[in-house]
């Protein structure tokens, strides 16, 4: 009896605190629970391909491509993106705590109920939702998604983005409200500043979500809301509108990870923080403007316009990426398992960045919109990239979050075989879409040739799925026998690594001098100067 009652009056306290800590904690356990159930999505959606749709039905492999990609978008990247802020801003604005906790709180509610109603639909009779994570008419209507299942994935999305929305707005108040005594704006780290646009987005961005959603259930219950063409047209404007500022979403917290992985295990001061700064502003600025380049295919939006405004974005990600290699220059470096994923972000989403340039392009994207090199595209930027930057921040926040230490070989043997898992199974995707294979395939003739390359990245989905268990045996390893952190074992920058590890309920007990962007870095280099 007490062996149960003690973790549960433990899980009573996680999803009943109003400690930023515990809230954002327990976002990412649940997260990780939905990310296991969606990468079994995948296996089993790889061995479909590999095997020429001898595995499941047309209509269940639906239901997996929908549950998958809705899963690893609503109930994982995008949660766990919000998370990692909801712990670390108030820590690295030197805040007591998070604005709004028990908002912050009502959102963890949010997303387990949202994502328990999307993943009941597999227990209905109709079968889940199957009408891909975008629910596009008329692929979500009454007739090509009959069944409860389509319902439930409707509420359980506006559940999981409002409490989004939530989080947002409770790490946005935190930041401009709440920073420490010389803290300024333009003293705030490079991660929360990430965390900063990133809310704006969420918050200007989300709502267009939960109008599209709440039209998609009234035209299945009452029809002549999404009226003909026109009304599918503009529920896919609604949704963009979403949809490209929720991608930015979920890899701007990575990015800012990433700069101060890359600074901390350079031994640097973050270079060009000030154009950093201002090439984030105008990555946010313009995301919202460029949704429709999803929509070139449909012909009746302006196609000039959102070519110019989606090729416009190569000039802030330029500057980031030159302020992230200025970093790296002449600076000491030190290959941690974290230092290794923050340079695999670098190199990866520079692939998914470069394609994206691609697609930007109407008369390319003509050829290749709905095929199998969108999809080579996403991934590299959510996985390739963001994976890779959260796991760079895993491995560098580890210590800071549990006072223990995260095993550097595992983690190094974690890296590579991720680093050949994602590259084995999402390259081949870029040649399969340049033949012509179409997103949401379940079966192709073998004359298309198509099957040696998805056995291929069949076996890279199994790479990976060996290196997410090489990593949790890491966190077992690690929790189990622990070797002690200390409070900065990394000689950080930022004003988190000047509290204990774990942080104590109200964070700090007294604070350094806030002088700069990297307080910690300051009194390094003055007790340098004077010989301490």
């Amino acid at each position: 009896m007490n062996a149960v009652a003690v973790p549960a009056r433990a899980a009573s306290r996680t999803f009943a605190s109003s400690d930023h800590k515990r809230i954002a904690g327990a976002a990412c356990t649940v997260a990780l629970v939905f990310f296991l159930a969606s990468g079994l999505l995948a296996l089993l959606m790889r061995s479909q391909l590999a095997a020429d749709g001898g595995v499941v039905s047309q209509q269940t492999y639906n239901e997996l491509f929908t549950m998958h990609g809705s899963t690893m978008v609503y109930l994982v990247i995008v949660p766990v993106a919000l998370a990692v802020g909801l712990y670390f801003v108030p820590l690295q604005v030197g805040a007591a705590e998070i604005a709004g906790p028990r908002v912050a709180l009502a959102g963890l509610w949010m997303l387990l109920c949202g994502g328990v109603s999307m993943w009941s639909g597999f227990l209905t009779s109709g079968g889940a939702a199957a009408a891909s994570w975008w629910g596009f008419d008329p692929l979500s209507d009454s007739i090509h998604s009959p069944g409860s299942g389509m319902e439930l994935w409707i509420f359980g999305v506006i559940l999981a983005t409002l409490g989004q929305i939530l989080w947002a707005g409770c790490i946005l108040s935190t930041a401009l409200r709440r920073r420490a005594p010389g803290m300024t704006l333009m003293r705030m780290p490079v991660f929360t500043w990430t965390m900063v646009v990133t809310c704006v987005m969420v918050v200007f961005g989300f709502p267009a979500l939960l109008l599209a959603l709440g039209l998609l259930w009234a035209q299945r219950h009452f029809g002549d809301v999404l009226i003909g063409g026109a009304g599918a047209v503009d529920y896919q404007a609604l949704f963009w509108f979403y949809g490209h500022p929720v991608v930015y979403v979920m890899f701007f917290p990575f990015v800012g990870m990433v700069g101060e992985v890359l600074a901390t295990f350079s031994s640097r001061r973050f270079f060009g923080y000030s154009a950093f700064v201002v090439a984030l502003l105008a990555f946010a600025g313009l995301s919202m403007t460029v949704w429709a380049h999803h929509m070139y295919t449909f012909g009746v939006l302006s196609n000039k316009y959102f070519a110019l405004t989606s090729t416009a974005l190569i000039v802030p990600a330029g500057v980031e990426y030159f302020d992230f290699l200025a970093t790296l220059w002449r600076g000491r470096l030190r290959f941690t398992t974290s230092f290794l994923f923050a340079l695999g972000f670098l190199v990866q989403f520079l692939v998914g960045g470069l394609t994206g340039v691609i697609l930007a392009s109407p008369p390319l994207d003509y050829g290749l919109n709905m095929s199998y090199f969108v999809v080579a595209h996403f991934h590299y930027t959510i996985f390739a990239g963001s994976a890779f930057g959260l796991f760079a921040g895993i491995y560098y926040w580890f210590p800071k979050i549990t006072g223990a230490m995260l095993r550097e070989r595992l983690g190094k043997l974690h890296f590579v075989l991720m680093v050949i898992g994602t590259n084995v199974t999402f390259f081949p995707m870029f040649i399969l879409g340049a033949e012509g294979m179409t997103r949401r395939i379940a079966r192709y003739p073998a004359s298309t040739g198509w099957q040696g390359l998805n056995i291929l990245e069949t076996a890279g989905s199994v790479v990976i799925a060996l290196s997410v268990l090489v990593f949790m045996w890491n966190m077992l390893v690690s929790l189990r026998d622990r070797r002690e952190a200390g409070d900065d074992p990394w000689g950080a920058q930022t004003l988190e690594w000047a509290t204990s590890s774990p942080p104590p309920r109200h964070n700090f007990h007294e604070l350094p001098p806030i002088r700069s962007y990297a307080p910690l870095l300051d009194l390094r280099e003055a007790h340098e100067e004077v010989g301490v």
